[in-house]
């Protein structure tokens, strides 16, 4: 069973989707938008192709857990996602996820280059990770 995790920005969506299993997260791509409904047909198409069951999506809580701007933007597109998709969808705190996986892409020794165009994923992919483990301890 294949989860998806999702790490919304203003202008791209990091996509990261597990193993069969469910329970190894890799980035997947990142989409750029410039509306929610442009990306409802390419994820459609991905948990289609891939057999996606749920999705993770990333809630970006302030560091005193209270919610901005960006958590709005969040609970703004799961609202979008869940009138179009007939699939689970959990929000999964991500304070810090970007910071962590510029962590993992500086230590890969990735250039400033390479690293803007899969921060978005890999971010995701810590999103996922979250996920995981929180079902796991369940």
């Amino acid at each position: 069973m294949r989860i998806l995790g999702l790490d919304l920005g203003t202008k791209t969506l990091g996509i990261a989707i597990t193993d069969s299993l469910g329970m190894i997260a890799n980035p997947y791509k990142t989409l750029k938008f410039v509306d929610y409904e442009e990306l409802i047909e390419p994820l459609k198409s991905i948990i289609e192709e891939q057999d996606v069951k749920e999705i993770a999506l990333g809630l970006p809580k302030n560091m005193d857990n209270s919610m901005g701007f960006a958590s709005k933007r969040s609970t703004d597109f799961k609202k979008v996602l869940e009138n179009h998709l007939d699939i689970p969808i959990t929000l999964v705190d991500e304070r810090l996820s970007t910071m962590e996986a510029e962590k993992y892409l500086l230590d890969a020794n990735m250039s400033r280059k390479k690293r803007k165009g899969h921060i978005d994923s890999v971010a995701a992919s810590v999103i996922l990770n979250t996920y995981i483990r929180m079902k796991g301890s369940k």
